[in-house]
């Protein structure tokens, strides 16, 4: 049968039940649901709507057996049109509800993805990236008539042009990278093994169970802990899953009440990672200013001290004042590192040591201290 998700069904149940304080699950159609919580409310969108597959009758391997491939009515659509209109719909409906800070993922196939793309655009999504997920493990394309289909497509859009203040922890991911920036080609396996749900009979209970680490990537990378985040299309819960155990808060929004109840079991089961685990990762921009003053006032440095770099090559004066000397020269840490050097411009928190009876240290690893007990106080 050819439906059109345009609204909820007559029968479709109109309850909620929460499985966290900070984690429920809204039985309903996601539009309906979405135009209940406030404008404006909302930190980050992941949404994994139908692909509209538009796959005709059974798919088989060459052996005749029967592949376990989408075909389930909530995939199926009237005409590109019906669709359309769809993703119109619970676009808008998320846009209404994102803070003017707030992002939003969309995660598709070459079915789908250009043609949500394509609306994005024209409800006034501003195109941050798009991600592809290259699986290591895909499904072969079993009537070796095209290439196996080895990758899923994310769009990763801010509400509008104009939007400022958006969360992307540039630092964390490439410290986490190796010191590499994050690249815009994600290579995670399939959902396999243990992590996939499965019913009573041994059957997987969604067929397109996305993998944790792939969500993990996405709200590590776009929210910070603490942060509101709704999934429309709630499946089994992965979204919800990983969210509680980052320490996000979560809506998630879902038609079919066996899907509901896997997700309601599996996050409940969910322990959320120690505090510790989830401090934002502090960069030089958004870290505490701490003026090389303060070293002094604080008794961490002591005017009359001498500053040297790392070779011992330039010595200077710390005066009682917070500025330090060098000859006749008297200036900032960062103006007389720069005179030493015979340079225009110094980081003088790199470059000026003191002495210690272990050896040379940095007077930013005095600086971090001091950052360390602003941010436990």
């Amino acid at each position: 049968m050819v439906v059109s998700r345009r609204g909820a069904s007559a029968r479709a149940p109109r309850t909620k039940f929460e499985s966290h304080p900070d984690s429920r699950i809204v039985v309903g159609d996601c539009v309906a649901e979405m135009s209940k919580l406030p404008s404006g409310s909302v930190d980050l969108v992941f949404a994994d709507p139908p692909y509209n597959l538009q796959l005709k009758g059974d798919l088989k391997r060459p052996d005749e057996s029967h592949v376990d491939a989408v075909n389930n009515d909530w995939d199926k659509f009237s005409s590109f049109a019906a669709y359309d209109d769809f993703t119109r719909a619970w676009l808008l409906a998320c846009r209404r509800i994102m803070k003017p800070s707030a992002t939003l993922w969309v995660i598709g196939s070459y079915h789908n993805i250009f043609r949500v793309g394509s609306i994005m655009q024209d409800l006034g999504f501003w195109v941050l990236n798009d991600i592809v997920w290259r699986k290591t493990n895909p499904m072969p394309n079993f009537r070796g008539r095209r290439f196996t289909n080895a990758h899923e497509t994310m769009i990763w859009a801010a509400r509008d042009e104009n939007a400022k203040g958006y969360t992307f922890n540039y630092e964390a991911l490439k410290a986490a990278n190796e010191d590499v920036q994050a690249r815009s080609d994600w290579l995670i396996p399939l959902c396999t093994g243990d992590e996939r749900l499965k019913g009573s009979d041994g059957k997987k209970v969604h067929p397109t169970q996305k993998p944790e680490g792939l969500l993990a990537r996405v709200l590590l990378s776009s929210s910070k802990p603490g942060d509101l985040v709704i999934d429309p299309f709630n499946g089994t819960g992965t979204t919800g899953a990983v969210a509680k155990r980052l320490g996000r808060r979560y809506i998630g929004f879902e038609r079919d009440r066996v899907y509901a109840d896997a997700a309601e079991a599996r996050i409940a089961a969910i322990e959320p990672l120690p505090d510790a685990t989830l401090a934002p990762f502090m960069t030089a921009r958004s870290a505490p200013r701490v003026a090389f003053s303060e070293l002094i006032e604080r008794g961490i440095i002591s005017p009359g001290t001498k500053l040297v770099d790392s070779k011992k090559r330039h010595g200077a004066l710390v005066r009682a004042d917070g500025a330090i000397m060098l000859g006749d020269k008297v200036g900032s840490i960062h103006r007389i590192g720069a005179v030493a050097q015979g340079s225009e411009a110094c980081n003088g928190w790199t470059f000026w040591h003191i002495e210690t009876k272990k050896g040379l240290r940095l007077i930013d690893e005095l600086r971090a201290e001091i950052r360390s007990e602003m941010a436990a106080g």
